[in-house]
């Protein structure tokens, strides 16, 4: 594949580009939840968990937004998004005590699942918008879908889950994000390729956990 962007994929960006807030809809809602739990585990107040969730929502995103040079932050662009999560944090933090022992962790693992498959393909959608060659969009994909949960992690003073669990998880992404290149590339329709690949990367991560495959 050449290294710019290819005609096929040029043409594609617009419907790409128009189902990208559902997508993201989708990935802010998973990867909140995700920094519920992960608070809620550590016995934070309402505003740690509302930072926690915050974070791990629009971490990546922001760095992605930071390194295309990109204004306003999709945080500030969709300030709905932050109130949705200021009204979760605000009902759901007393019901996570009640949650954190009823909740199976397989809920939690797939919260994050989803955050990651789906954050990595609104990335990349926005990389090819900024006119990024296809490697590098598909880096910046991975980066939107797994800075927010390193930040979580590092807050939350633990290594970061990228860093230590050894099942695929960066990797899920990458693969998810060339998948979408390669299915855009080839006439898949636009919609359908976006959320198949995000699909990949959830259930990629899903049977790595379940089934322990591990990059070690």
């Amino acid at each position: 594949m050449d290294p710019t962007l290819p005609p096929a994929l040029a043409k594609l960006l617009d419907p790409a580009l128009r189902l990208t807030p559902a997508i993201e809809l989708v990935a802010v809602l998973a990867a909140a939840f995700s920094g519920f739990a992960e608070a809620r585990k550590k016995k934070m107040d309402v505003v740690g968990v509302f930072v926690v969730a915050f974070i791990t929502a629009f971490g990546g995103g922001t760095l992605r937004d930071l390194l295309l040079d990109r204004r306003p932050f999709y945080w500030v662009q969709h300030y709905e998004y932050v109130i949705v999560i200021l009204v979760l944090t605000i009902l759901v933090t007393p019901a996570m005590r009640l949650a954190h022992r009823l909740v199976p962790h397989w809920a939690y693992v797939t919260a994050d699942a989803i955050g990651l498959g789906f954050f990595s393909i609104a990335g990349l959608t926005l990389a090819l918008q900024a006119d990024m060659p296809w490697i590098i969009a598909a880096m910046l994909g991975v980066v939107t879908g797994v800075f927010g949960g390193v930040l979580r992690d590092v807050i939350l003073n633990e290594v970061p889950m990228v860093l230590r669990d050894g099942k695929p998880y960066a990797l899920a992404a990458f693969l998810g994000c060339c998948l979408c290149l390669l299915m855009l590339n080839a006439g898949t329709p636009t919609d359908f390729a976006l959320w198949f690949a995000a699909a990949f990367i959830v259930a990629v991560r899903m049977v790595a956990w379940r089934l322990n495959w591990t990059l070690r």
